[in-house]
Formats: C-alpha cells, structure tokens, sequence
C-alpha cells in the first residue's frame, strides 16, 4: 500500500466500502475490505489457489469511459489472465448506496500480490483488491 496516495480521500472511503461480488448463484461471493470471507477460504481449500485479485479494467483512473471503450478493455484484461491459465470468474464492483454504477470487473484465482499490482497499473487503475491465504481483502492503492 502507498504511504501517501494521489486518489482522494472521498474516492479512498468509496472504494473500501465497495461490495465485491463474483461467481453465480449460490457459488456467488462478495468481499468486503478487511473482513474475512469463509466462501473465499473454502474456495481457495477446494480449489488448491491460496490468493487472488479483485480488478476491473472498466473507468481508468476513476474516470468514465465509454461502454465501448470499457468493454474492449475488459476483454484485454480477461484474455490476459486466461492466457495465464489462471481461473477467472466474472464479477463486480457495486457501490452499496447506489450513487456509482457497478463496474464488471473480475476475481482471478492464483495471481500473486506483485503481478497483481502491475495488472492494475498496467490498466490505469486506483486500486485493486488482493487477497491472500487469510481471505481478508486488502484495497491496495496504485497511484
């Protein structure tokens, strides 16, 4: 996490309070920052993973795009990890209060905190969530 951070302490409480949701009906998961998520740790038991990332390659920088523009990036961001053979579930970014619209994003299984850092930097983003073999969410700052 960075000491000191160039995203505005509004956008920072925004992103904390963010519910991060992935997978499907009753496999579907929603983190939340700092608490520990039993569904996540059982997935990690099941599925042999022990940490993930959280990312969406939607609004860079906090800034709207485009449904276009939003959805050729994400489909960069999903073929990158696939070609990593790592196990992707689609999911989302939902603002609780509503006063932001979700954000399709992904839950990449496998991807460890350094190359899940430079996918979000790489996608122009404020932050991304990892998670590792704790399954407590942690909202790492990029910029």
């Amino acid at each position: 996490m960075l000491a000191h951070s160039h995203i505005p302490t509004d956008k920072i409480t925004a992103y904390r309070a963010t519910d991060y949701r992935f997978g499907h009906g009753p496999d579907r998961i929603t983190l939340h920052i700092g608490t520990q998520s039993d569904a996540l740790a059982r997935l990690y038991a099941s599925s042999g993973y022990a940490c993930g990332v959280f990312i969406t390659a939607y609004n860079p920088l906090g800034q709207v795009r485009s449904h276009e523009v939003n959805e050729a990036a994400h489909a960069r961001l999903g073929a990158e990890l696939h070609a990593l053979a790592i196990e992707v579930m689609e999911g989302a970014g939902a603002d609780p209060t509503g006063a932001w619209p979700e954000e399709k994003s992904v839950f990449a299984l496998g991807v460890d905190f350094e190359p899940a850092r430079t996918l979000g930097i790489r996608y122009h983003q404020d932050a991304i969530v990892w998670v590792g073999r704790d399954a407590i969410p942690i909202l790492v700052l990029l910029r």
